[in-house]
């Protein structure tokens, strides 16, 4: 019995690793995960929309608190030369499409705003946190990703203050390298 556990525990053991492995956060060269969800206006959105730009993704906790709004804001502020640099912001939270157009309204942000309500987006790119103990929502995480659709830069638990110029700066410095 006792190398039946045994057994037992290896077998869990191996498919747990496996399973994790499918649900890893994406790494640095890989693949962006594909997504489709409703921005603002509830128009769908897909990554691959965007193959041929550069994609600042940022995950952000909640519409309308203070943090979420300084980094939105500064995005807004940034547009036009993110622009000019070929690339386009995409924020996203758990938050449902009313609560992103209101705050997209109330803020002018230029760019899609998605809704990600089941939290598959946030499971899949590995920022889903529980705060407070039981409230589930996207830890502030910003994915830089390439023309081709690969993450290049993960920015993990940002400042909100700055990390806009940051991100713009890292995808000119890309570029550079690249051309």
């Amino acid at each position: 019995m006792k190398h039946l556990s045994v057994a037992r525990c290896l077998t869990l053991g191996i498919l747990l690793s496996w399973f994790s492995l499918l649900h890893a956060d994406p790494q640095l060269g890989s693949p962006a995960p594909e997504f489709k969800l409703q921005d603002q206006n509830g128009k769908w959105q897909q990554l691959k929309d965007y193959r041929g730009k550069w994609v600042a993704l940022y995950f952000y906790p909640k519409d309308q608190t203070p943090g979420c709004t300084t980094q939105a804001c500064e995005f807004r502020d940034n547009i036009f030369a993110f622009r000019d640099a070929g690339a386009v912001i995409l924020g996203i939270s758990v938050d449902d499409v009313e609560s992103h157009k209101r705050f997209a309204e109330k803020h002018g942000l230029p760019f899609p705003i998605l809704a990600d309500p089941t939290k598959a987006t946030a499971k899949e790119y590995g920022v889903l946190k529980k705060y407070f103990g039981t409230l589930e929502a996207a830890r502030r995480d910003t994915f830089l990703i390439d023309p081709q659709g690969r993450v290049v830069k993960r920015y993990m638990d940002v400042d909100p203050k700055g990390h806009s110029e940051v991100v713009l700066k890292d995808i000119k410095e890309l570029q550079k390298k690249a051309s």
